[in-house]
């Protein structure tokens, strides 16, 4: 699944010039906990202000919410989510970076999506990473096989089909899957078996 897929489309925006009132008031109506600050031109970026951000650096520190603009409490620019990319890598970014939840944006906003998307929504539960991986791992082994074979293991094509399997390898050994101890392929193995009996 990808961000697009899981994404809340429900979004409120506000100006950085609004008062922290005015965001908290927003929040509240329409039930959100969080706002996106939308940019002042076309060459700026997007903004966020979250609940966390008010409590801590208006409540907690004692402040006027109707003296308080939303740029002084917001965070800008903020990270932001591409809608094609897969939940996995939104919920890596956002164990990474310390974050609960990112607008998605691509030229414009879409949406936001939040841990909680991830969780209620995203299928990796039904479809773990590492078990569609290790399927696309074999997938990927006979077709690399398979082309090694009929234009042999040096041909562009093979180094292509190789090249893939590494890289699914790779995903799978960054997730802590248990990998070969033997190498799926083996170039002088497989050259011997294909050379011409002479």
């Amino acid at each position: 699944m990808r961000a697009k897929d899981i994404m809340t489309k429900n979004v409120a925006t506000i100006r950085g010039s609004a008062t922290v009132s005015d965001a908290v008031r927003l929040m509240r109506l329409k039930e959100l906990r969080c706002l996106i600050v939308v940019p002042r031109t076309p060459d700026d970026a997007y903004g966020i202000i979250t609940e966390t951000d008010i409590a801590g650096k208006v409540v907690a520190a004692g402040k006027d919410p109707k003296k308080m603009r939303v740029y002084q409490v917001m965070s800008k620019p903020c990270i932001v989510v591409n809608p094609d990319l897969d939940v996995e890598y939104v919920a890596r970014m956002f164990a990474n970076v310390g974050i609960w939840r990112a607008p998605v944006i691509q030229g414009e906003l879409l949406g936001i999506v939040s841990v909680t998307d991830i969780i209620t929504k995203g299928d990796f539960v039904d479809k773990p990473k590492i078990t569609f991986l290790q399927k696309e791992l074999q997938k990927a082994i006979s077709y690399a096989r398979s082309i090694s074979a009929n234009q042999g293991i040096h041909s562009p094509e093979a180094e292509e089909a190789w090249t893939l399997v590494d890289e699914i390898e790779a995903e799978l050994g960054f997730y802590g899957a248990v990998m070969p101890t033997v190498p799926v392929r083996n170039d002088s193995a497989e050259e011997q078996q294909l050379s011409p009996l002479r």
